[in-house]
């Protein structure tokens, strides 16, 4: 009784187990394809790169939209713990925050669905992504304080980030360098040693 019992829950679970595998490979190869290709990705070129058939995508990813949401969601808090990692490994606060933007900016121009969806996490922002970035920065801009100038707030920087990325999504392909150029301009304008007061954020707290 108890070898049939067993070899009835191995028969059950082994289609789970194949379910896992076959969602991992299904995000992991859209995650390739909309790094390449953005959001306007066939998803048949998902299906037929990650060897599992259009029934089977549908399942784990109803519409297209679940399937560009889990991979923007994962590819996102990545990015950004990619970033945090690279400035507090860096002992001089100026450096790190110089650092976090061109570790953030090189990694955000690699992938075009994140480019192309970056923008959208200021007005709609998703707990496990933008919020992941804010303490990342809030965390920098505390560290730098005494060499930033008066009055730079975490929503600065963040906004900052969210504008060069527009930067990079305009110039990244004929005009590669560019947006490291910007990047340049922006920081040297957070410096301290700029005291003129800025101007005051009139919209609704």
């Amino acid at each position: 009784m108890a070898v049939t019992e067993s070899n009835s829950t191995t028969r059950q679970r082994a289609p789970r187990a194949d379910a896992i595998r076959n969602r991992e490979a299904i995000i992991e190869t859209a995650a390739e394809v909309l790094a390449e290709q953005g959001t306007a990705v066939d998803v048949r070129e998902i299906a037929r790169r990650s060897k599992v058939g259009m029934g089977t995508l549908y399942r784990h990813f109803p519409k297209k939209e679940d399937l560009v949401h889990a991979v923007l969601r994962r590819d996102f808090s990545r990015w950004a713990e990619s970033a945090r990692r690279a400035a507090i490994d860096t002992e001089d606060p100026w450096v790190a925050l110089t650092d976090f933007y061109q570790q953030a900016l090189t990694g955000y121009a690699r992938h075009r669905a994140i480019v192309e969806n970056f923008a959208l996490t200021w007005s709609e922002p998703d707990s496990a992504g933008i919020e992941q970035l804010r303490m990342v920065i809030e965390e920098l801009c505390l560290r730098a304080t005494d060499l930033l100038r008066p009055g730079v707030t975490t929503d600065d920087l963040l906004l900052l980030l969210v504008s060069l990325g527009h930067a990079v999504q305009l110039t990244d392909e004929c005009r590669p360098q560019m947006w490291n150029r910007l990047l340049r301009i922006s920081l040297d304008g957070l410096r301290a040693d700029h005291q003129e007061p800025l101007p005051v954020d009139a919209s609704p707290q």
